[in-house]
């Protein structure tokens, strides 16, 4: 019988395989037994445990020294300790990727605990009689959920068991598994893009085209303002990224029923299904959520002070999404894509020669949107610090007359066809509702730039556009 001991510190140490990793644990006993905290949520997670949100604690019970449980890769995350006793435990890589097959054996007692990330196979032989130890899962067992299995007894894997497996009590069902030249390997968490034919989403499908792991949703598919419970296996999800919005600014003003349900009641739904699920949500703000009135670039820490009823929908669905524990709020403006869109109709006008008139009393950047899939493209695969990142085109500031200015120029007409006229101006013969609109729009870009991204200068992105 070994001696647990007692008293160590909670540490983790990283094993062979991403994300696998070795447990100590602080135990405290005396002449009468011994006492320890299996999960302690802030102490773990403080200690550097991925806060994985259990929902089940299992307990397997051995009676026999040899009992040996088959390897078995489950679509969720678990947290292994024994409660007495002692265990080998074997655990092999099933995940797709450069670490496909390694493995990795230690043996745990009251002291040492493991987390085993989703695919990773695990599989356990008890070493001292009347063992039991517990799992903590973060996710209900299901009929539909995806399994793999590996053969015991793998040539490839080659697992030294201090028991040979000819000697211990196993079933026939675990040592009929494949061999792991047959395993399937386990695919990444999926991607949910919704909102996937509106500008920003089909700038996403071509970001993330070809891959497998990413699906793409439209209103169709999903109806972002209805109970989303069962719509997926949630489980199966690793990130959403939301491309759906309300982006009517002026009917908004008259429209506030589907202004606040397009953009707080479907961001509600889907920020309450990350949160349930442990998924990253990506959300796409608006410059709009600020009056304007500054005279320097906004940061993301500004206090939001929207104008309308379109901004206020975008501050109150931030509030909503900062809450989600996994999360980044992409901020920008001024968002150029597929379909009708400023720079169109100056490239129409100008083909037409028509020579307009253009507001040029509200100031900053176009962003177009195959920046902002790729930017939140790169905060997704580096694993950024969560929270909000502004993200609009690079480059000096500009007024929407110098902007029509400029497309005129490279569409190979007169920029002075343009003539600059105040906001009041342009919509004093208005008809129908305006909303008001921030006179300057520039968002800082030092945060985002610190992880690694540089925004494209939107001269050079309007360029490519029109060459």
């Amino acid at each position: 019988m070994s001696v647990t001991e007692f008293a160590k510190a909670l540490t983790p140490t990283e094993t062979g395989i991403p994300g696998l990793v070795i447990w100590d644990l602080p135990v405290h006993g005396d002449s009468r037994g011994w006492f320890k905290e299996n999960w302690q949520r802030a102490k773990m997670t403080a200690a550097g445990l991925d806060d994985f949100g259990p929902v089940q604690n299992n307990i397997s019970f051995n009676d026999a020294v040899g009992t040996t449980r088959g390897i078995h890769a489950e679509p969720w995350d678990k947290w292994v300790s024994v409660a007495t006793g002692r265990i080998f435990g074997a655990w092999v890589d099933l995940r797709e990727g450069p670490t496909f097959g390694a493995v990795f054996t230690a043996e745990l007692d009251p002291s040492r605990a493991i987390f085993v990330p989703r695919g990773v196979g695990n599989s356990y032989q008890t070493l001292e009689p009347d063992t039991a130890y517990t799992y903590l899962v973060n996710d209900h067992w299901s009929s539909d959920a995806s399994y793999s299995f590996l053969n015991l007894a793998d040539e490839t894997a080659a697992i030294d068991w201090p028991i040979p497996l000819a000697d211990v009590e196993i079933s026939a069902k675990d040592l009929a598994h494949p061999r792991l030249a047959d395993v399937v390997p386990i695919p990444p968490k999926k991607t949910l893009v919704v909102g996937a034919n509106g500008q920003l989403g089909l700038a996403l499908r071509a970001a993330f085209d070809g891959d497998p792991s990413v699906e793409f949703a439209g209103r169709a598919e999903l109806d972002l303002t209805s109970d989303l419970s069962d719509a997926r296996r949630w489980r199966d999800f690793g990130t959403i990224i939301n491309a759906a919005a309300y982006t009517a600014v002026d009917a908004a003003e008259t429209d506030r029923a589907g202004a606040w349900a397009g953009n707080v009641t479907a961001v509600s739904q889907l920020a309450r299904i990350a949160s349930d699920n442990g998924i990253t949500l990506v959300h796409v703000s608006s410059d709009y959520v600020f009056d304007g009135t500054a005279d320097a670039a906004y940061p993301e820490d500004e206090p939001v002070a929207p104008l309308g009823v379109y901004g206020q929908t975008k501050a109150a669905a931030d509030a909503v999404v900062s809450a989600v524990p996994r999360h980044y709020i992409v901020r920008t403006s001024w968002v150029i894509g597929e379909g009708k869109n400023f720079v169109r109709t100056m490239a129409s006008l100008a083909e037409r020669g028509v020579a307009p008139s253009v507001v040029d009393d509200q100031i900053g950047r176009l962003t177009f949107t195959d920046e902002i899939a790729r930017g939140i493209r790169h905060l997704l695969e580096s694993e950024a610090e969560f929270g909000t990142y502004n993200l609009t085109g690079a480059g000096s500031p500009a007024s929407w007359a110098e902007i029509a200015g400029e497309v005129y120029e490279l569409s190979g007409h007169d920029r002075g066809q343009v003539t600059g006229v105040s906001t009041d101006t342009y919509f004093a013969s208005a008809t129908g509702p305006v909303a008001p609109r921030p006179r300057w729009s520039v968002l800082d870009l030092a945060k985002i730039e610190a992880t690694g991204f540089a925004p494209r200068d939107w001269r050079e992105s309007l360029r490519d556009l029109l060459g």
